[in-house]
């Protein structure tokens, strides 16, 4: 992808005063985009993130203040500079109370916005070396956390430092394991710890969109391509431009779609739905899978050339069953979270009921062992979590041997109906009811899986 350009929004009443600081700034190589008021301001960092604002405080409709308090955590990845002629010293300091990193009084040279802009990319700078001093501290002391995953073993300590590794490229990545075992929660801690965290980081599940809709969801269509296209729509490409795409479940991308994502993975450029003119984006791509592409490749399900322009850098992460050693961490982790979104106070969890997780095969991984804890937090009578509190492996009124009785006969019907069954309930208990995520367990559809949880009586 293309090197990234720093982007000023400037927001302001005045139109010189707008033409002026446009002019000056793109010749000194910005990308610059301008608004007459803050709502125009806040429409335009909804559609767009920027490194620098330069925002005018007196201002019909909505003034700068006001700006800047509708705009609270929208502002985070931007550095806003307010100017004003009427400024004074309380102002200053409420501005930067809200956000602002610095206040310019007009009139003003030139110069002072090009110091003052300078003086903000130094700090910038600086801030980003100081985060790689401490990934670099990390890696040499082997932390157990990578933006929202924790883990000690060996396998995670490994993904951790590869993820820590290609966080600094802008190379491709596609991760890959088991439903459940954290996919997306990689690919964002690489976002962030990536130069483009004062972009979007903008996740598409391939598998949850219909075959008839995703070419338009990715690239966007003009009005008229299709019945029910009223207007130019932009598409989660353009969407996420300056910042990060995550494809999760890219294994479920239709074959007729694959080359046309290979082309914009290959010329950074994308064409709109019934468009005739092509889009330069400047987008880094990280796809997740938990289907095996070799086998897809080889059944005809997935294309050989698209595969190796993901597989730039591969991540795999392991099962949890594969990673025991992480469970007492993972437990302690969730409990910490869980106590202040559910308002509980549970301090830990016994000897039994650990050395029970322990045993579990955790079909579900880390999801799975999530929603078991929150649910035993939930029916917990005391601060530490007992045996009785966990119920894992069933789910509604299955019975305790649910295996499929081979010896009734010779139906294969009879047969894979009662595997179904099971099959369908073990995935609705590993997901602790989530039905989206049971039918990605599953690889069918999510009308497939209510269609058969009504068949069996699944409640």
């Amino acid at each position: 992808m293309t090197e990234k350009q720093k982007k000023i929004l400037i927001v302001d009443d005045e139109e010189n005063m707008r033409h002026m600081l446009q002019t000056m700034l793109k010749r000194y190589g910005y990308a610059v985009r301008t608004s007459s008021d803050g709502a125009q301001g806040l429409a335009e960092i909804d559609r767009n993130s920027f490194d620098f604002i330069l925002c005018d405080v007196k201002m019909p409709q909505m003034n700068g203040m006001e700006f800047l308090k509708a705009a609270g955590d929208r502002l985070f990845s931007s550095t806003v500079i307010m100017m004003s002629a009427y400024g004074s010293i309380d102002m200053a300091i409420e501005a930067m109370k809200l956000g602002a990193y610095d206040f310019i009084s007009k009139p003003f040279k030139n110069e002072e916005i090009r110091l003052t802009i300078k003086k903000a990319e130094e700090r910038e700078r600086l801030k980003k070396e100081n985060l790689e001093l401490k990934n670099r501290i990390r890696r040499i002391g082997g932390d157990l956390t990578f933006g929202n995953m924790v883990g000690k073993s060996s396998a995670m300590q490994g993904v951790f430092s590869m993820a820590l590794k290609v966080a600094r490229f802008d190379s491709t990545v596609l991760i890959t394991g088991e439903s459940g075992t954290g996919k997306e929660l990689v690919a964002q801690g690489i976002h962030r710890q990536s130069d483009r965290q004062s972009g979007r980081m903008v996740p598409v599940n391939c598998a949850s969109i219909p075959e008839s809709l995703i070419e338009s969801e990715l690239f966007g269509h003009v009005k008229g391509a299709f019945t029910g296209a009223a207007k130019d729509k932009k598409g989660l490409f353009e969407i996420a431009e300056g910042g990060t795409l995550f494809l999760d479940e890219i294994g479920d991308i239709p074959v007729s779609l694959q080359p046309k994502l290979l082309r914009v993975l290959q010329e950074s450029e994308v064409r709109p739905v019934g468009g005739n003119t092509s889009t330069t984006v400047n987008v880094r791509v990280i796809a997740a899978t938990s289907k095996d592409l070799e086998t897809e490749i080889a059944n005809g399900n997935f294309r050989e050339d698209l595969f190796y322009r993901l597989n730039v850098v591969p991540i795999e992460l392991p099962p949890l069953r594969n990673r025991v050693d992480d469970i007492p961490l993972l437990c302690r982790f969730f409990i910490t979270r869980l106590n202040d979104s559910l308002g509980s106070g549970i301090k830990n969890i016994s000897a039994a009921a650990m050395a029970i997780l322990m045993k579990h095969d955790w079909p579900g991984n880390v999801r799975e062992l999530e929603n078991a804890i929150e649910r035993a937090m939930v029916l917990a009578d005391s601060a530490t979590l007992e045996p009785d509190n966990f119920s894992l492996g069933s789910f509604g009124s299955e019975a305790p041997d649910s295996q499929v009785d081979y010896d009734e006969g010779f139906s294969l019907k009879v047969a894979r109906a009662k595997l179904e069954d099971r099959l369908i309930r073990k995935a609705l208990a590993a997901t602790g009811g989530n039905r989206t995520h049971a039918a990605n367990m599953l690889e069918i559809s999510h009308p497939s899986l209510l269609s058969k949880m009504k068949l069996y009586g699944i409640k």
